[in-house]
């Protein structure tokens, strides 16, 4: 396993351990680095902590002194730890680089770097590039917010393979020289303003992708989306666009192909995944690949055969004739609008969570094909008001996803759709959303 060449830093802070601080924090101490851990949540006692002090790592827990930022030249966060957090502003305050893992994938991996981040959309264009690359036959591995540390990840990378990585806000954020050679932006909206405060602050996290791009380097763009086009003044790289309404340049469609440049790749017909959601997903995915050499054959191999990634609009099955669908990953309004115009179909809507402060408004433009509405959460009556405004009578609050399952089943008629589409964090009710769809889905096949 590669160890960091030439880090300047000789004593390094790692706050949060989870997956990625733990990554980072073996990472460092295996290239001779000293490292000082501070997690308040983490039992001492527990193997992964013996570990890491049996390995030199000084680690604090219970709390969060100020002290930890003694002698200190460094500190790599836990993505989800808020700047308001007392050691985070100290560090600031201290000028010391604040950064996040995925800074150090920079100083290992030596292939070419594809980095994809956008408000939705990214597993399913991160995992479609990845599928698509290894169906051409070349090396290539999948990290980031997908499910596998960039760091890790990068530690066993030879210099010819591809990395694809799939890159939030919050991790965006903590990077300084992170310098992607494909950088793909699928879109921007409303999200994360409880860590960012203001649309403007996680607008430029969302820029840090292509900030560090020389004309040498690839930025892959929605070219629908106006707030994307905002930031293109400022970008060095070479733009290549992706759009559903303009023809002619970079990835596009029309009403029966997709293309790349002039290059009809295959028609739209024959690919599986639904939805205009995920068309923007694999023309960004297209564009991609080809950026990086692919061959059109491997994108009609995998645009073929690919049917989505869990909760992620994800078909579950057919039950008397009701098509059941997981889109638990739907947690905000815009992912959850994609979602009903995937269908032409009659929609029984099941949708609710965390209560961020958002209205849903937003939605209403969108539930001229939901029938009926099951709520749940802290938003079941924000979603009630808004399903009342777009003139749906039938909407019933539940408590459980047993109970939407059940009332959502006794409100449909064959050939209906169920979908599960939350427009809402699942943290009030579940801890991941990917709990939250496994619950819809053992549901589902207990009715």
């Amino acid at each position: 396993m590669k160890k960091l060449s030439g880090f300047p830093y000789t004593r390094v802070l790692v706050l949060g351990l989870a997956k990625s601080g733990t990554a980072a924090a073996q990472l460092l101490l295996e290239s001779g680095v000293k490292v000082r851990i501070n997690d308040f949540k983490a039992d001492p006692d527990s193997p992964e902590v013996l570990y890491l002090k049996e390995s030199g790592a000084e680690v604090i827990t219970g709390g969060h002194p100020l002290s930890v930022l003694d002698d200190v030249d460094y500190v790599i966060k836990n993505p989800g730890i808020p700047y308001e957090n007392p050691v985070v502003a100290e560090a600031v305050n201290r000028r010391l680089p604040v950064v996040t893992e995925v800074e150090l994938t920079g100083w290992l991996h030596e292939g070419p770097m594809i980095a994809v981040t956008g408000s939705n959309g990214k597993t399913t264009t991160t995992t479609l590039i990845h599928q698509i690359i290894q169906a051409d036959h070349k090396p290539v591995s999948l990290a980031g917010n997908i499910g596998h540390v960039s760091c890790e990840v990068a530690r066993n990378t030879s210099e010819d393979e591809t990395m694809v990585t799939e890159l939030s806000s919050f991790q965006l954020l903590g990077t300084e020289t992170f310098r992607p050679d494909i950088a793909v932006w699928l879109n921007l909206y409303e999200a994360h303003l409880d860590y960012h405060h203001t649309l403007d602050n996680y607008h430029k996290a969302k820029a840090r992708i292509t900030k560090n791009q020389t004309e040498e380097d690839v930025l892959v763009y929605n070219a629908d989306d106006a707030a994307i086009g905002s930031f293109l003044p400022d970008v060095n790289a070479e733009l290549i666009p992706f759009s559903l309404k303009e023809q002619g340049k970079g990835a596009w469609a029309d009403e029966t192909f997709i293309y790349f440049e002039q290059e009809a790749i295959m028609k739209k017909e024959d690919i599986v995944l639904v939805g205009e959601q995920n068309l923007q997903n694999i023309l960004a995915a297209v564009a991609a690949v080809k950026a990086n050499g692919i061959r059109s054959e491997a994108i009609v191999e995998v645009l073929s055969t690919f049917a989505g990634v869990p909760h992620r609009l994800q078909y579950v099955t057919n039950k008397n004739g009701r098509l059941f669908y997981n889109d638990s990953k739907a947690t905000n309004l815009l992912a959850t609008s994609y979602a009903l115009r995937s269908f032409e179909k009659p929609v029984i809507l099941l949708a609710g969570g965390l209560d961020r402060g958002t209205s849903f408004d937003g939605l209403i433009p969108y539930l001229g094909g939901v029938t009926s509405m099951v709520v749940f959460g802290e938003t079941a009556d924000l979603l009630a008001g808004a399903a009342a405004q777009a003139g749906i009578s039938d909407v019933v609050k539940v408590e459980t996803m047993q109970e939407a399952v059940k009332e959502a089943y006794q409100r449909s008629r064959e050939d209906d759709v169920i979908l599960l589409s939350p427009a809402c964090a699942s943290w009030d009710q579940y801890k991941t959303f990917e709990e939250r769809g496994h619950m819809f889905i053992e549901a589902v096949h207990t009715l």
